[in-house]
């Protein structure tokens, strides 16, 4: 099959969506947010909260929605998922397996890893391989950079690789180089924010917002003082659920304004709402802060600074780090976050021999 001639089936899994894109050369074909019926999502999911009973519904759906877009599923050439919650790995595109099943977490509380399970479901039955490419769990961070002060304790690495990735793909194209021949600095800033350095062709350092790294962002607290939050944790007026739903969801703008929405603060701010302004700023603020940790971390100046995710579209903020860290490297914009081209993207690039596909082994990734 030449150049151009092969399809990818991009599946994207959320909440309460999945999300899927047909690609041909990297060019769409077809694209479609599947909205779930919450009724049947509750009857689907036992107490334990665990997603995989989904699995059967969202792959009808998806089948269905093929159909009605006239494409057979007997001409794709590979399908390609969203993974999460596996052990940690270099980056890549990875082949699902058995192995990847059976480092599946029980229950699946995260759905993102379902787009591995059904890519690996889809394709096996059309004979196609299945693929999950550079997921959350993406781990190329040095001994030193996984080091604390606390014996036994680690920083571990979950952020948004695929589209840190992506993006810094899609500049290095677009300038006729390769990525790994690139040193950049990457921050996704969405719900979650994580800064990435990417040296080489690996990303060396990353705050995870996950485990309550990095700026404060919409939902989560970011980087917060250690000992006082110890204090909290014992003064009995606060539960173990609720101060980790402040690193993971509870947090950040929505706790101090009432909203996750960018939009939104920003709109108080310009009618002088000062709590809004201060937010704003302190966050930015942050952000800026740990671009230049980076820099550090990448031993030097990167060649370029390059910002994404949904609040990447924000005039007000883009400006203010333009403003920060511009003396750093030239900051260039790639609002929004495409990682149903990404996927697609990663197994086009095995399925054209310009990459290896990393057939998944159980507890590592290589």
């Amino acid at each position: 099959m030449g150049e151009g001639g092969f399809r990818v089936l991009a599946i994207d899994p959320g909440s309460t969506s999945t999300k899927i894109g047909v690609y041909q050369d990297g060019h769409c074909l077809l694209e479609r947010n599947i909205r779930h019926d919450e009724a049947q999502l509750r009857a689907l999911t036992p107490e334990n909260g665990d997603m995989l009973p989904q699995k059967g519904m969202r792959k009808a759906l998806i089948l269905e929605a093929l159909r009605e877009a006239g494409i057979s599923p007997t001409t794709l050439h590979a399908v390609a998922g969203r993974a999460s919650r596996l052990p940690p790995m270099p980056s890549g595109t990875y082949l699902a397996n058995g192995d990847m099943l059976a480092d599946t977490p029980s229950p699946l509380l995260h759905p993102a890893q379902l787009g591995a399970v059904l890519a690996l479901e889809i394709g096996g039955e059309q004979g196609i391989p299945g693929f999950f490419v550079d997921p959350t769990v993406v781990d190329e961070m040095s001994e030193e950079a996984h080091f604390t002060g606390i014996p036994g304790l680690r920083r571990t690495c979950i952020f948004h690789a695929l589209n840190q990735k992506a993006v810094a793909r899609r500049y290095a194209a677009g300038r006729g180089k390769r990525y790994e021949d690139c040193r950049l600095i990457v921050a996704h800033l969405g719900g979650g924010i994580s800064v990435g350095a990417h040296r080489c062709g690996r990303v060396v350092d990353v705050t995870s917002p996950s485990n309550g790294e990095g700026p404060a962002c919409p939902t989560r607290s970011g980087d917060v003082p250690a000992v006082p939050l110890i204090r909290m944790c014992f003064d009995g007026n606060h539960t173990e659920r609720e101060l980790i739903g402040l690193f993971s969801g509870s947090g950040g703008m929505l706790a101090h304004l009432g909203t996750s929405d960018l939009r939104e603060c920003e709109r108080r701010m310009d009618e002088g709402d000062r709590a809004a302004a201060r937010f704003f700023c302190g966050m930015a603020y942050q952000i800026a802060k740990a671009i230049g940790a980076m820099a550090a971390a990448l031993g030097g100046p990167p060649e370029a600074i390059l910002l994404t995710g949904g609040m990447a579209r924000s005039e007000p903020l883009v400006n203010r780090l333009q403003e920060q860290v511009g003396f750093l490297a030239p900051v260039l914009c790639y609002p929004g976050e495409d990682e149903l081209l990404a996927l697609a993207q990663g197994a086009l690039r095995v399925l054209r021999g310009e990459e290896r596909a990393i057939p998944y082994q159980s507890g590592k990734g290589e």
